[in-house]
């Protein structure tokens, strides 16, 4: 086996709901969204799988994201 570690993965449920809003008629600007997923990202998250709506101008998702844990 090499002595190899298997890795070990956390997941977390990101929602745009996460995001603030711009107003309820208005949604999440896409620089809202991009700063979030970014600040994820630079907190070591890769998303993985992501469902993306854009409903009359307004960007909304739900995703997953996963890290590798460290001891």
């Amino acid at each position: 086996m090499g002595g190899s570690a298997m890795r070990k993965w956390e997941y977390r449920i990101v929602d745009s709901e996460d995001v603030e809003s711009e107003g309820l008629l208005k949604g999440r600007s896409r620089e809202a969204l991009e700063a979030y997923l970014n600040k994820l990202g630079a907190e070591g998250w890769e998303l993985i799988n992501v469902d993306a709506l854009e409903l009359e101008g307004r960007r909304e998702f739900v995703g997953v994201a996963k890290r590798e844990l460290t001891y």
